[in-house]
């Protein structure tokens, strides 16, 4: 009998670390001879990994207080979807990918079921809601954490996790060079490229992006005024969009920006790398723009009701997850009324020419991805993160369910 694993990403990052994982599952239960169905909530790379997806992620992928309530009923509807299929599929373990609103719920569900439950990327409970300790302590059998500081926090609470190390840190520079990236992208290689990153969701682009934009014009102008080339922009699509959410956003690229040379392109990753400078909306791309090591502006704003409850809550002196490791502000961060165009600009003018300014910020970017590049100690040599996350999820099915894994998976 096939191994039944039940796999849930709700966003792009998430996501992008389910397919992975779904792979390494495969990959683990083909040398020990045995057959795995996945099943659970993700997107376009996870299904191809071999997920049965039950609920696509992006129809779970809403963020901010206001923003959940006008979705309410269409979430409440994929949320029964998911609870019915664990119901029904009976899965032997569970892997939880961020995304707490939804996942502790399920969390309580499994456990309810006698499913082991396995965490993968930390909720930042140590920034807020430190209440919900009490849900992991209940429903989650192993919590696997991305940053080194997560693991003490959770012992100390009673928690069992583990520092796993972070994905992104392992990865090495893209593969593509700046020519090949220009070929396929339209893009001239003798020119400054801009990146834009105002987040994966349909919903925080159309909150980002044209302020990021406006930014973008008044910087064209000002190439214009000194007589300087202007810069063409990159702007990745994250690929848990819909073809009618990338055309809405194609339009309001035409509607915000006539006169910009934007290029939308589908690697987030090169376009941080080949990038001379770009503006990122506070989220995992800012750990993805730290680790490349160019420098960055962080932005983000949400609606006043929202952010005036968060900032009651938020027990956190940065938003950037660059400052909270480094403990300092290394990349400057324009949140709420500070996100404008003119302060966008104000930062790309300081970062964008040689000096000290752009090279402080890439050294100690540099020391944060050595930060995360760290192994952890118990990990075995050649397992990364999301090797040892499938190892530990088959390592609690087996032990709750030892005839379902007849051999020993191989570490």
């Amino acid at each position: 009998m096939a191994l039944r694993i039940f796999i849930s990403a709700g966003e792009a990052s998430g996501e992008h670390y389910g397919a992975l994982l779904a792979q390494a599952i495969h990959r683990r239960l083909a040398a020990a001879g045995g057959p795995a169905a996945l099943f659970g909530m993700g997107g376009a790379r996870m299904a191809a990994a071999g997920l049965d997806v039950v609920v696509p992620s992006e129809e779970m992928a809403v963020m901010g207080l206001t923003e959940v309530v006008r979705h309410l009923p269409r979430i409440y509807r994929e949320f029964r979807k998911l609870k019915q299929a664990i119901r029904a599929g009976r899965p032997d373990v569970a892997v939880l990918i961020d995304f707490p609103e939804i996942h502790f719920r399920l969390a309580k569900e499994l456990h309810r079921l006698g499913v082991p439950v396995v965490y993968f990327v930390s909720p930042q409970l140590w920034a807020w809601k430190q209440h919900r300790i009490e849900l992991v302590r209940k429903y989650v059998g192993k919590m696997l954490v991305i940053f080194p500081f997560e693991e003490a926090f959770y012992r100390q609470r009673g928690v069992d996790a583990e520092f796993v190390g972070h994905p992104l840190a392992e990865l090495g520079v893209p593969s593509a060079s700046r020519a090949e990236f220009a070929r396929e992208n339209g893009l001239d290689p003798l020119r400054t490229w801009i990146g834009l990153l105002p987040g994966s969701r349909a919903r925080e682009i159309g909150d980002m992006l044209p302020e990021m934009l406006k930014a973008a014009g008044l910087y064209c102008q000002s190439c214009a005024d000194l007589g300087r080339p202007e810069p063409q922009y990159v702007f990745p699509l994250a690929p848990t969009l819909t073809a009618m959410q990338r055309a809405r956003v194609q339009s309001l690229v035409a509607a915000e920006g006539p006169h910009l040379e934007v290029r939308l392109v589908q690697d987030a990753r090169a376009a941080l790398f080949h990038a001379r400078v770009s503006v990122v909306a506070s989220g995992t791309a800012t750990v993805e723009a730290a680790l490349i090591g160019n420098p960055f502006v962080v932005v983000y704003r949400v609606s006043p009701l929202t952010y005036a409850i968060a900032k009651r809550i938020v027990k956190v002196p940065h938003v950037a997850m660059a400052n909270l490791i480094a403990g300092r502000r290394v990349v400057p961060e324009l949140i709420q009324q500070e996100f404008t165009a003119s302060n966008i600009l104000r930062e790309w003018e300081r970062l964008l020419p040689e000096g000290e300014a752009r090279q402080s910020m890439m050294q100690d970017l540099k020391q944060m991805r050595d930060t995360l590049q760290t192994r952890p100690p118990n990990a075995p040599k050649a397992a990364g993160a999301i090797d040892r996350v499938a190892a530990v999820a088959l390592e609690l099915a087996a032990a709750a369910f030892p005839a379902r894994i007849p051999e020993p998976i191989p570490r």
